[in-house]
């Protein structure tokens, strides 16, 4: 039988991982969750999505999450990394995700 860890296990470690992760990376501004455990509707085999927003980054987008270790956290996890401007614009778009961005990040660190 699988047992999946629940809410509060999953958002306790993302906590843990934001706080380290902003001790390790001066160039953090925001480490947030969206999706299926900000609105609450998470299941077995959900993964944990996380947003990343940073003071600037000379990587390319698709990149920067490469250098995220999520391996302590209990569930599968994908990175999004912003630079401050690009959030700003990514947050104003009219897209879909945008919008879900928006209204769903739960932010559990912020500078």
């Amino acid at each position: 039988m699988l047992k999946w860890p629940d809410y509060g296990t999953v958002v306790g470690a993302v906590r843990a991982w934001a706080a380290e992760q902003a001790t390790r990376r001066p160039e953090v501004l925001q480490i947030g969750y969206f999706g299926s455990y900000a609105r609450g509707d998470w299941g077995v085999g959900s993964d944990v999505d996380l947003v990343v927003v940073v003071t600037a980054s000379e990587e390319p987008f698709q990149r920067r999450a490469l250098s995220w270790d999520t391996s302590t956290l209990p569930v599968p996890a994908e990175v999004l990394v912003y630079t401050a401007s690009e959030w700003r614009v990514k947050t104003t778009n009219d897209s879909r995700f945008a919008k879900a961005l928006s209204d769903e990040t739960r932010w559990v660190y912020s500078v």
